[in-house]
């Protein structure tokens, strides 16, 4: 199971030189899209453990549009490791507000993660 969320970057989410974005950008998106992911699986929004790897890959720059993908990737009684990726889908051309689809979308951001849904959680699962 996936769930896949798409969102453009403001330049205001840019706070350094080159128009970038901080790398904790990425992972405020990876834990929406963990959420969503948790809700669509258990039916519980979950609680994240923490990661067990982050790769920042390409920048991520102010005026770009990402998607962010959250994959199951393994099931425990109440733990769920998820795969997370990235990835820049349109690109910013210049502070015009002139912009472009990516032919091929460019993998920002991956990392591996686990999520706990509380043991009262899975008692109410059908």
């Amino acid at each position: 199971m996936k769930v896949v969320h798409q969102r453009y970057v403001a330049h205001s989410d840019a706070h350094y030189a080159g128009n970038l974005v901080d790398g904790a950008f990425s992972l405020k998106l990876f834990g929406d899209a963990g959420t969503h992911l948790a809700i669509a699986v258990d039916g519980h929004e979950g609680l994240f453990a923490g990661y067990s790897s982050v790769e920042f890959l390409a920048p991520i720059r102010g005026g770009d549009v990402v998607e962010v993908e959250a994959r199951l990737a393994a099931r425990g009684r109440r733990s769920r490791t998820i795969d997370f990726e990235l990835r820049v889908v349109c690109r910013s051309l210049d502070e015009t507000g002139r912009a472009e689809v990516l032919a091929e979308p460019v993998v920002a951001t991956r990392a591996r993660g686990t999520g706990v849904v509380p043991a009262d959680a899975i008692e109410n699962v059908s």
